[in-house]
């Protein structure tokens, strides 16, 4: 399994996901699409010809979902239950078609699930770079994970 267990997570711990990714102008538009977000912004060349960016943006949920999912291979695969909340949301500099992103991943905070004493929640910071090493997106992420051990008697005493 590619993903850490609980245990295997350190507060400080910080990871450079080594996997990166190219945006296209076809991912953008099949999102777009997908989550039915019509705005001229992301889809409409002409119309952003006029803009101060003078080309469409990358819609910025399918940005930070490409963060999250660059780090996932080597923090969470197989490993979490759930992802619990985000927060502290950004997105500092825009991503254009061409840009190609990598992610760094810092473990902020960990504590045993109260509730479920074979599992624990994991607080990440996760992080998106353009090749320029520009910041492009970043958000605090709260999952639930699996534990690789429960102490005898754990599972009996939260009963």
């Amino acid at each position: 399994m590619a993903g850490k267990y609980f245990e295997q997570l350190e507060i400080g711990q910080t990871f450079e996901h080594e996997i990166r990714r190219t945006v296209t102008e076809g991912d953008n538009i099949w999102f777009c699409s997908a989550t039915y977000n019509p705005a001229q912004i992301h889809i409409d060349n002409e119309y952003c010809r006029e803009t101060e960016f003078g080309q469409p943006l990358v819609n910025s949920i399918f940005t930070l979902g490409l963060v999250i999912g660059l780090t996932v291979q080597d923090t969470t695969l197989g490993t979490t239950v759930a992802n619990l909340g985000m927060t502290d949301v950004r997105f500092p500099k825009p991503v254009f078609a061409g840009d190609t992103l990598r992610s760094v991943t810092t473990v902020l905070e960990k504590r045993e699930s109260k509730s479920r004493p074979n599992q624990g929640i994991v607080t990440f910071r996760h992080q998106g770079f353009n090749q320029r090493g520009e910041e492009v997106a970043t958000c605090v992420r709260q999952a639930l994970m699996h534990r690789r051990a429960v102490p005898v008697g754990a599972v009996e005493a939260a009963a």
